[in-house]
């Protein structure tokens, strides 16, 4: 429909056009298409409203501030001094002292200041990838609840044919009853363990959702991952990019930010110069004369020895524990390769003979069944193998998947930290 926007009430048009228009790109963050979670939505949305990327963002700002503040000079002082308050004999002084910094203090804060800027930014850094580990996590256990409800429903839908399968024999009088009662205790475990499944995925969406920032969850699907997005690089690789880590940057910058300390507590070591300028006048004399002024303090007692000591105490601490940040990654990182090889392992075990074998086996059962070759506990041992195994595939793509997960909380995206 076309309309003008010069005619009457064109303001108030204009105004909610503009309003529309700049709502589109809020709109189209607010929900994903079709009611379905993708992994980049999600992402998105846990970057954008994350409290606690939010609140490490500020420190930025905060560490900015501290910076501008160590380079401030000091203020001068104006002072006023009265000698002898009879009146006729009063001597009155005004001046003006100002402070100068000697030993490089402000160029030491300066220095202080710019690595907690650093620090700061390298922290939110590392806030965001363990956040993008958190929401990676939990998307991956949605899509593996979703799954592990979809295997429940499979399996109660093989033990519902077993059952009539079952009934059907015992009308025709080829089976005992005690099968069919068998067969329906099994239908009544496996519908609890569908019911145990929707509660899983319930909690598994809620937890999507708290982790990207929204109080509720608002889909009711998550979007299956690649099987490429499973796989991570070589073990040399991860261990030569391990210094890039931010967790191992975090540790060699908190060196140079106690080295800085360091630096600081060692020019408070020399005293400060003050410098005063002033006007004296005596009602005595009815004279103003000129007043100039020095004052250092002796640093015969405190040559602040003590905070020397604990500032190149704590360089020395922060050094120990880079040594100890870098072990302790190290090992990791070994420790998860292992289990993501194992995992892998697995997983392409079932899906290339565990999975096949047990659905034939119990293809094979059912049949045999049927024509009367085989007794339903036949039936029965194939249906719980092939759910046992089923199972079994979950825990195998939820170990892999922890273990991705734990190596993007250290290197953030896997796929950079392969280049």
């Amino acid at each position: 429909m076309l309309f003008s926007l010069d005619r009457p009430g064109a303001g108030r048009g204009r105004m909610l056009l503009v309003l529309v228009l700049l709502a589109l790109p809020s709109l189209a963050l607010a929900s994903p298409q079709d009611n379905v979670m993708t992994l980049d939505y999600a992402l998105q949305t846990a970057q954008a409203n994350n409290p606690e990327l939010a609140a490490a963002r500020w420190e930025i700002d905060i560490a900015e501030g501290q910076r501008r503040q160590a380079g401030v000079l000091p203020n001068p002082e104006v002072g006023w001094e009265m000698e002898d308050t009879r009146n006729g004999s009063q001597t009155t002084t005004v001046s003006v002292s100002q402070l100068f910094e000697l030993g490089g203090k402000r160029g030491a804060r300066l220095n202080v200041a710019g690595r907690d800027a650093e620090l700061a930014a390298l922290e939110l850094e590392r806030q965001r990838n363990v956040l993008r580990a958190e929401v990676i996590g939990a998307f991956q256990a949605a899509v593996q609840a979703q799954e592990g409800l979809q295997l429940a429903e499979q399996s109660l839908q093989l033990s519902e044919r077993g059952l009539q399968v079952v009934q059907g024999r015992v009308k025709a009088g080829s089976a005992s009853p005690v099968e069919a009662t068998r067969a329906q205790v099994q239908v009544s475990e496996i519908r609890l363990e569908k019911a145990r499944a929707e509660q899983t995925l319930t909690v598994a969406y809620q937890q999507l959702a708290a982790v990207t920032g929204a109080p509720m969850a608002r889909f009711s699907r998550v979007e299956g991952l690649d099987d490429n997005d499973a796989v991570v690089p070589g073990r040399n690789q991860l261990l030569e990019r391990l210094e890039h880590t931010p967790d191992l940057r975090l540790a060699r910058l908190q060196i140079d930010q106690r080295e800085a300390a360091l630096d600081l507590a060692r020019t408070q070591r020399i005293p400060d110069l003050t410098v005063s300028v002033g006007s004296q006048y005596s009602e005595t004399d009815r004279e103003r004369i000129n007043v100039v002024g020095v004052s250092v303090p002796i640093p015969l007692f405190d040559r602040n020895q003590g905070n020397v000591l604990s500032a190149a105490r704590r360089a020395d601490q922060a050094r120990d524990q880079r040594n100890g940040a870098e072990l302790r990654l190290r090992s990791e990182v070994i420790q998860v390769l292992a289990q993501w090889g194992t995992a892998e392992q697995e997983v392409q075990s079932f899906d290339r003979s565990i999975l096949p074998s047990a659905q034939q086996a119990l293809d094979a059962a059912t049949r045999g069944f049927e024509r009367g070759k085989f007794a339903f506990l036949d039936v029965l041992d194939a249906q719980r193998t092939l759910v046992a195994a089923r199972l079994q595939y979950l825990q195998a793509q939820a170990q892999r998947s922890d273990a991705r997960v734990r190596l993007e909380r250290i290197y953030g995206d896997l796929s950079l930290a392969g280049r």
